[in-house]
């Protein structure tokens, strides 16, 4: 066994306690919401419960529309902010979980691998058959009551047809089936996000269902788009059918707005356009910046509905405004980048200075923005340093395999270096909490700069081994590269550092494979050479945006400005709204009305979430100036001349053991199934990283059945 059960202490049985409670209390909100979406296309939802419930919570403060923030909106800002409470005590707690090893592991074991999904669980099948069971039965109940109702109407000789009626009636229904979809897609994208990980999810390995394919096209936001125009096209159908084609230039006062449903309807179809799979690879910059047309989309949409049906997506997107806000404050501080290391295979790594309180687990993201190269582009990379290990650095590693990492690569290998590079960060971002300890072997298989998370990982381990001398897993890290300078990403895996780590105690195993090479090639050069950057007193160290308790922070934000914006919606309501409305020749202008309360959403978001920034900034500026003043000063040598093996002076021992732990297999390919299949203990680990293809083949080895010891996790990079 990893790990030999002890005796737990009295405050981890209270956090275990309070977790516990916390799960299960969202978990009944999470049912009663469901039941709530379930409910709502029915008669008996229609015809008893929204009267009796709207005569108890309709109010002159909130009116009509206290009804949807009461059943659907507030829900899901308590699940939120329960969920910061919950990761914030998961960071505290520390826990290692000793028992109860292989629970829930049938949920977890790859269902689907090489379907037009990926690689997908029993878990994720039983959620997307929910949706898509959600999604019919809505659609189908409401037409089926509205058909019967035409049925048992009168007909006028002038009105319309019956499948005019009809066509109609399907056009205004695909509306709410769109609605719903809409009220999932931004929980994916929400990259600070509180509410997943009470799933046992996080946004970076949830993103597929944001973007999830269904032969070549976007599974949540495809039906959201079908739904959405094939109810355009319904009503211009109907239209142009009874003479009517003028009602696409209707924006009234009160009611739908056809014109505002017809510039989100466009918006929106431009964004899908641009996410065809030949477009986002060809014209990357075009589907990046196109997909900033959300804004207008949910402008335009709100202002078709009214604000009475949006407040039931509303939880989604207003979560997804605190993160892109925070985000925003974030990225407009420069980060003190310290050095880099430039690999021969056409890869750097940045470390940056980083503020002692900024915790981050294995496996974590960063997004990065070069103004230098591009002022609006972002991109995603893994996190290779360890928080603990390293407490005043942070590295990514960057591989050139696109326009954008070609670039600054170039800018970083020229033969004349820079002396500084300014760069803004957001981030990080990943799991709560890992528990690699819970395994007795971790099996580790990478293709190319799939590498890169495993750095992480194995340096947790090398932490939790040197520091409280805990017995790791056995680690056997199977990794291929194309040519022999890739050999150089292996050396990345011990930090630069002053204090050596010793490794002898950890049973460590490399493999690695070169593929196009038939052997090894003296003259092609393998080591990392150094670039140091001069500071610049305007750059900071990175830090956690809202300090060390930031989920605490984010629970307060989320819930102190959600309840700013209601109180003062509800001034406004009772005593300029109400008044408005009840006058018998007057109603309030429904566009004006959703205007109030989108702007009111925002100020309310951005002067709650910039208190709790700038009450964090003193702090941060405090610590900020310590580590200007610890660090060491910028080397007078050529950067050059600065190898990897001057680094390495102080860190011989546990070099030449990461040497003696490498095999190094010339042209060929690892037999993966003979590896995995031959791997002994009761708990097996099996994380893969790389390409589309190296991971589903290690997914149907763990999945076929033919051991039960093998545990698999996909790594992947689809942001």
């Amino acid at each position: 066994m990893a790990q030999e059960n002890v005796k737990r202490s009295p405050s981890q049985i209270k956090y275990t306690m309070a977790k516990s409670i916390i799960r299960l209390f969202v978990f009944l909100l999470f049912l009663g919401l469901l039941f709530i979406f379930i409910m709502t296309p029915t008669s008996t939802y229609k015809h008893k419960w929204v009267p009796k419930i709207q005569a108890k919570s309709n109010s002159t403060y909130f009116g009509v529309q206290g009804f949807i923030i009461l059943i659907y909106t507030f829900p899901s800002m308590l699940i939120a902010t329960l969920g910061c409470v919950y990761i914030h005590i998961t960071k505290k707690s520390n826990e290692v979980d000793n028992g109860k090893k292989h629970e829930s592991t049938i949920w977890k074991r790859p269902l689907l691998v090489k379907g037009p999904l990926g690689i997908v669980s029993m878990t994720e099948i039983a959620f997307l058959l929910m949706l898509m069971a959600l999604l019919v039965w809505t659609l189908a109940n409401y037409i089926h009551n509205d058909f019967l109702a035409i049925a048992s109407s009168p007909k006028e000789e002038d009105g319309p047809k019956i499948w005019q009626e009809k066509l109609a009636i399907v056009g205004f229904r695909l509306g709410p089936v769109g609605n719903i979809c809409l009220v999932l897609l931004f929980f994916p994208v929400t990259r600070g996000t509180s509410v997943l990980p009470m799933f046992g999810l996080t946004s970076e390995g949830c993103i597929k269902y944001h973007i999830w394919k269904w032969r070549g096209s976007l599974l949540v936001g495809h039906v959201l788009m079908t739904a959405f125009t094939a109810h355009g096209v319904c009503f211009i159908i109907f239209w142009a059918s009874t003479n009517q084609i003028s009602q696409m230039l209707k924006w009234d006062k009160v009611g739908i707005s056809n014109v505002a449903g017809e510039i989100s309807l466009l918006a929106g179809l431009f964004l899908w356009v641009a996410t065809i799979p030949k477009i986002r690879r060809k014209f990357f910059e075009l589907f990046f910046y196109t997909h900033n047309l959300y804004i207008i989309f949910i402008i335009f949409f709100v202002f078709h509905i009214g604000i009475y049906f949006s407040y039931i997506m509303l939880p989604g997107f207003y979560l997804f405004m605190v993160d892109r806000y925070l985000r925003f404050l974030q990225s407009r501080r420069k980060v003190r980048l310290v050095s880099s290391r430039v690999l021969p295979c056409e890869g750097v790594e940045l470390n940056f200075s980083k503020g002692h309180e900024l915790s981050y687990n294995p496996t974590s993201v960063m997004f990065i923005n070069v103004p230098s190269i591009s002022k609006l582009q972002w991109h995603p990379f893994t996190i290779t340093s360890n928080s603990n290990l390293e407490q005043d650095k942070l590295s990514v590693v960057i591989k050139s395999e696109g326009t954008w990492t070609q670039k600054l690569y170039q800018l970083l290998s020229n033969p004349s270096p820079i002396d500084r590079l300014q760069i803004s960060v957001e981030g990080p971002y990943g799991p709560p909490s890992t528990n690699y300890l819970r395994h007795d072997t971790i099996v580790m298989i990478s293709g190319g700069s799939g590498i890169t998370p495993f750095i992480s990982i194995i340096r947790d381990l090398i932490y939790l081994s040197t520091t409280f001398k805990c017995k790791t897993p056995n680690i056997l890290l199977i990794c291929s590269f194309n040519n022999t300078s890739s050999l150089s990403m292996l050396e990345l895996i011990l930090p630069i550092s002053s204090t050596p780590q010793d490794i002898s105690n950890m049973k460590l195993q490399i493999e690695a494979y070169i593929t196009r090479d038939q052997e090894f090639k003296p003259d092609i050069p393998i080591h990392p050479q150094t670039l140091w950057f001069k500071p610049n007193p305007t750059d900071t160290p990175i830090h956690a945006i809202l300090g060390l308790n930031s989920w605490i922070w984010l629970s307060l934000i989320i819930s102190s400005s959600f309840i700013i914006f209601l109180i003062i919606i509800g001034i406004i309501t009772r005593y300029y709204i109400f008044p408005i409305d009840h006058n018998t020749n007057t109603i309030f202008s429904y566009p004006l009305r959703s205007f109030l309360h989108m702007l009111i959403i925002c100020v309310s978001v951005v002067v709650v979430a910039s208190v709790a920034v700038l009450s964090n900034k003193k702090q941060n500026a405090k610590e900020a100036k310590q580590i200007q003043n610890m660090e060491r000063p910028t080397p007078i040598v050529s950067p050059n001349s600065m190898i990897y093996n001057a680094d390495r002076e102080m860190e011989s021992f546990p070099y030449q053991s990461l040497v003696q732990a490498t095999n190094v297999t010339y042209g060929a390919r690892p037999d993966l199934s003979r590896l995995l299949l031959e791997i002994k203990g009761s708990s097996v680990g099996v994380f893969a990283s790389g390409p589309k293809q190296l991971r589903q083949n290690v997914a149907t080895i763990c999945s076929s059945g033919l051991v039960e010891n093998l545990h698999f996790e996909s790594i992947s990079f689809t942001w």
